[in-house]
């Protein structure tokens, strides 16, 4: 069992920037397919990003590449998404997710995919 926990949003001016973090426990994390998502207020749960095992390969959403940037400590069981020049349509709660092995790819960009999610951290971007 994998359990995850979010911290880091909060309310911020458009420009301005937030590092996500997302402590795992349980299970061993080195081995994980890690991700983001976001859910807007009356809006399905979008990908935001995600990272292989290794660190070494990630993928991104259209809405958010050039501008947010995930990455792991595997040392420390934690990934993180850095958030620059947020938007005001960045506004969601953002999860973190978690995939255990066996995966067939190295990154995972559908949340059905996904076994363990956290509680969310919300972010509010204001104009």
């Amino acid at each position: 069992q994998v359990q995850l926990i979010e911290s880091g949003g909060g309310s911020v001016r458009a420009g301005a920037s937030l590092r996500l973090s997302c402590a795992a426990s349980g299970g061993t994390f080195s081995t994980n397919i890690m991700g983001w998502f976001r859910q807007a207020p009356g809006k399905e749960r979008e990908f935001v990003a995600s990272i292989s095992w290794s660190g070494g390969v990630t993928d991104y959403g259209d809405s958010v590449k050039g501008r947010f940037t995930i990455f792991r400590r595997n040392a420390e069981s934690t990934v993180y998404l850095q958030m620059d020049n947020l938007k005001p349509e960045d506004t969601a709660v953002y999860y973190c997710a978690a995939k255990t092995p066996p995966w067939s790819t190295v990154t995972i960009t559908s949340a059905n995919e996904y076994e363990y999610w956290g509680q969310g951290t919300q972010v509010t971007v204001s104009p």
